[in-house]
């Protein structure tokens, strides 16, 4: 009998306790990261002798050129996003599941699809009147072939990024001559 209240208290805890909510934010919620100002270098370019309009309206081009569909713009703000959903599939996390199911039988979620978004800023520059400055952000959000989010990640491949700047600056260059 005093086990089985024992057994109930502690029952009566644990729902309690899970019930809880920690309604404030994490005290490192707004901390930066040690590598925050190497990931802005990476992000931001500098264009000379471009209107923030035109670098907009380039960004939007080179953005629909690689598969992107816009999800919002503000050009006041100099403010644009796009997205895009393609595969996540792994081969080598697919064997791996399978291994795995055929040696405890249940197999893990597996990644599946992955949405990839960018969100990228023009700014003024402060010291160049005639200059603007883009910053670009890219994350990715990817689902396992259960339907759940299962991982959000800043994405930060140098590569990635000087390949978009790279292209931007055509663009930019097309834009300017009316190519």
């Amino acid at each position: 009998m005093l086990t089985k209240n024992v057994l109930i208290m502690v029952l009566v805890v644990v729902a309690i306790s899970g019930c809880t909510s920690n309604s404030k934010p994490p005290t490192d919620a707004f901390k930066l990261s040690p590598t925050s100002i190497e990931d802005k270098q990476m992000q931001t370019r500098q264009f000379t002798t471009v209107q923030r309009i035109d670098l907009l309206v380039a960004s939007a081009s080179v953005l629909q050129d690689l598969g992107y569909s816009l999800d919002e713009s503000n050009s006041v703000l100099g403010v644009l996003s796009a997205s895009k959903v393609i595969d996540a599939k792994d081969s080598g996390q697919i064997a791996g599941a399978i291994l795995l199911a055929i040696f405890t039988g249940s197999s893990p979620p597996v990644d599946d699809k992955q949405k990839i978004r960018v969100c990228l800023v023009i700014n003024s520059d402060l010291s160049d009147d005639k200059s603007s400055l883009a910053r670009i952000t890219i994350q990715r959000l990817i689902w396992n072939d259960r339907g759940r989010l299962s991982r959000v990640q800043s994405v930060k491949d140098p590569e990635l990024y000087d390949a978009f700047f790279t292209k931007l600056s055509k663009a930019v260059f097309l834009e300017a001559n009316s190519i």
